[in-house]
């Protein structure tokens, strides 16, 4: 699996300066160091656990599970008996152990420039501790034990999920894009008794009315029949007393004082009013190794989200190490990642994975294109930033507008780059290299799942040459292979099914409330092997290349949407008898979600009625989902057993002719029509 040497060619080396202070400085140093971490993941993730508080010691098997349904049911368990807190261990340990309390934990940077604030590990422990006695004091253990956060990128955030892990509650975030239906629906799957937000933020020049779209979404799950206790809501656009708000985050610069904010007194509280009296001491409730940590929902193919959950030290052991190897993460580091904590990348590398290493980290409210498209060039150098992670949809985006907005700025500081959220495509990964980093910097093109719960395929930035669009080879402890459709591993150079042998300590463990599902979708294909979804190819040097998604899934900006999701909204609307939905490349995107809709007789295709079909998708999923192109489609190609071939509309929306074998189709008079319907322009 690992190659004896690395490949002497088509690679490209870290510089001997940064090989010289990194913790796997060499190949080969990896090499023995993935074989420890596969033959004894008990003595490799043993010595990592060292750095950490335990209130009492594992007393089983360091890791114990099963990957095979045919042998019962799936489990995994990490240092079961043991006994901790990831908050203590993230925010206690680094002010009174490491004595980090004065340092920077975050630079916090708001959508307008000249809006942010610093905050050290001192402040960010008392304003956890604050918050967590705030929840204490609405009885949240005493009711249930999870929370929903449905909020911008604000200090906040971090407070309100770190508080939950310190008294053993569990978060949900749901990303402040979603719709109303949709955090609707992610409340109601997990059963969240309390739901945290904000009255509203700028993404931009535009303003999202936060606190009222999480007001539809309490009433949509009161006309279920579910009723949401609490909702606290952050003053973040209003105005508010920040010397008696105890708040972190100053009021936005650009306030919005005529913000409209329902308020129903019997549900709501104000995040400032509730801080007054809170007492800045607070106990963490020492955790079950294995009691659930967050629940975080990603798509599903059956257009039904997936409740992914991560429990207490596993995730711990596994965000910490990854941030410290992969990022090569030293003490006198500013780190940046770009993405929304909203996501499975902020939880792991915005929030825990940095603090747990006790790092100063970046937290970005704003876009890379506001005010203009040098923002991220000018933060870079603002606060000396050294390891820059975003993702390749931001760089294609950055790439349109040339390299003179980058070189506006020196970038001398950035030592490390990388990747994430989907497959870099080389050239986007050259210019990456070339312009940003002027080649001195190594780029980390990192591959990993909200299930995996941290990187599983990554390149090492001092020890493995690079190969641009390549996520090269496995982390520690991870043991990949490639199947073919009857499930047989390939060796030698490959393309078929990516999946993986055993667990690492970081894995999900189940589906909320749905173990069944979790044991379906990702063990029952291939008994033995835990299935990502993906494709992979690994070429003759060993190194692997993921191809994309096999499943019905789309990665659209580095977020995955189930093609069911979009149909199932589309078909909503009482126009529509029918819908498919497939990728299509896009440039910036990487890719786009071209619609296909069969409309109910004697209805007419026009703009309104196209308008109304993307407002649709927009209310019930939210506007990442928004449909690029929407195409008429009098017939869908359909074998005769009425499965739709979406192999034909793929190659219908990128207007390829060669269709290949298209003889079970039932009517093939259809494919002409769709190709004379193709949209050429986006909708």
């Amino acid at each position: 699996m690992i190659p004896d040497k690395a490949p002497g060619e088509e690679v490209l080396h870290a510089s001997g300066d940064l090989k010289k202070q990194a913790h796997i400085p060499s190949f080969e140093k990896y090499k023995e160091l993935y074989i420890r971490s596969v033959e004894s993941p008990e003595e490799f993730w043993g010595d990592v656990a060292k750095d950490f508080f335990w209130k009492t010691k594992y007393t089983g098997k360091f890791l114990d599970y099963n990957f095979d349904v045919t042998k019962g049911e799936i489990f995994v368990k990490c240092m079961e008996g043991a006994t901790t807190n990831i908050c203590y261990n993230v925010l206690d340990r680094n002010v009174h152990e490491r004595k980090l309390g004065d340092k920077m934990a975050f630079y916090w940077l708001g959508n307008e420039p000249g809006d942010e604030k610093t905050v050290t590990y001192r402040e960010l422990l008392q304003q956890v501790c604050k918050f967590a006695n705030v929840l204490k004091s609405q009885d949240l253990t005493l009711m249930c034990d999870r929370v929903s956060i449905y909020m911008p990128m604000v200090v906040e955030l971090v407070v309100a999920m770190l508080a939950c892990a310190r008294i053993g509650a569990v978060h949900s975030i749901v990303f402040a894009g979603f719709s109303a239906e949709s955090l609707c629906e992610r409340i109601m799957d997990s059963q969240c008794c309390i739901l945290i937000t904000a009255d509203g933020f700028y993404r931009g020049n535009k303003l999202i009315s936060l606190k009222l779209i999480a007001d539809e979404a309490l009433q949509k799950c009161r006309d279920k029949s579910f009723t949401v206790e609490k909702c606290i809501m952050l003053k973040h656009l209003t105005k508010e007393d920040e010397a008696s708000s105890g708040s972190l985050s100053p009021p936005a610069k650009r306030t919005c004082p005529d913000l409209q904010v329902p308020w129903n007194p019997e549900v709501d509280l104000c995040w400032h009013s509730l801080f007054g009296g809170a007492s800045e001491e607070c106990e963490p409730v020492w955790c079950d190794s294995e009691d659930p940590l967050f629940i975080l929902y990603t798509s599903g193919s059956t257009g039904k989200p997936k409740g992914v959950l991560h429990t207490v030290s596993g995730y711990m052991l596994y965000t910490a190490a990854t941030f410290k190897m992969v990022f090569d993460y030293h003490s006198d580091d500013v780190y940046w990642c770009t993405a929304d904590i909203g996501w499975i990348t902020g939880h792991s590398y915005i929030t825990y994975g940095p603090l747990a290493n006790g790092a100063t980290s970046v937290l970005f409210e704003g876009l890379p294109t506001y005010p203009d498209v040098s923002r991220m060039w000018e933060i870079v150098d603002k606060y000396h930033v050294s390891k820059f992670y975003t993702a390749p949809t931001a760089i294609r985006l950055l790439m349109k507008y040339g390299s003179e907005p980058v070189q506006k700025y020196k970038r001398t500081s950035l030592k490390i780059l990388g990747t994430v959220g989907e497959p870099i495509n080389p050239e986007a990964w050259q210019w990456y290299y070339s312009v940003v980093g002027e080649k001195r910097c190594p780029v980390v093109d990192t591959f990993w799942q909200t299930e995996t719960g941290g990187h599983v395929m990554t390149p090492l930035p001092a020890a493995t040459p690079m190969k641009p669009g390549s996520a090269t080879f496995p982390f520690f402890g991870v043991v990949p292979a490639i199947l073919n459709e009857s499930g047989e591993e390939l060796e030698g150079p490959s393309e078929g099914y990516l999946v993986f042998k055993q667990p690492w300590p970081g894995v999900m463990r189940t589906v909320y409330g749905n173990h069944e599902r979790f044991e379906t979708i990702y063990f029952k294909k291939f008994p033995g092997y835990y299935v990502t979804g993906d494709g992979c190819r690994r070429d003759k040097d060993g190194y692997y290349w993921i191809t994309g998604r096999i499943d019905d899934m789309l990665n659209v900006s580095g977020h995955l949407l189930s093609t069911a999701e979009v149909e199932s909204a589309l078909v909503e609307h009482e126009a529509v008898a029918e819908a498919a939905v497939v990728g299509r490349p896009h440039p910036v995107k990487g890719e786009s979600l071209y619609c296909f809709v069969t409309l109910n007789d004697g209805i007419n295709y026009n703009q309104k009625l196209e308008a109304e079909l993307k407002k649709q998708v927009r209310e019930k999923i939210g506007a990442i989902a928004t449909p690029d192109y929407i195409q008429n489609a009098p017939g869908l190609p359909k074998t005769r057993s009425g499965k739709i071939m979406r192999r034909v509309l793929r190659k219908i929306a990128c207007n390829e002719q060669d269709l290949g074998d298209v003889s079970t189709l039932a009517d093939s008079s259809v494919i002409e029509q769709l190709f004379e319907n193709r949209c050429c322009t986006t909708v």
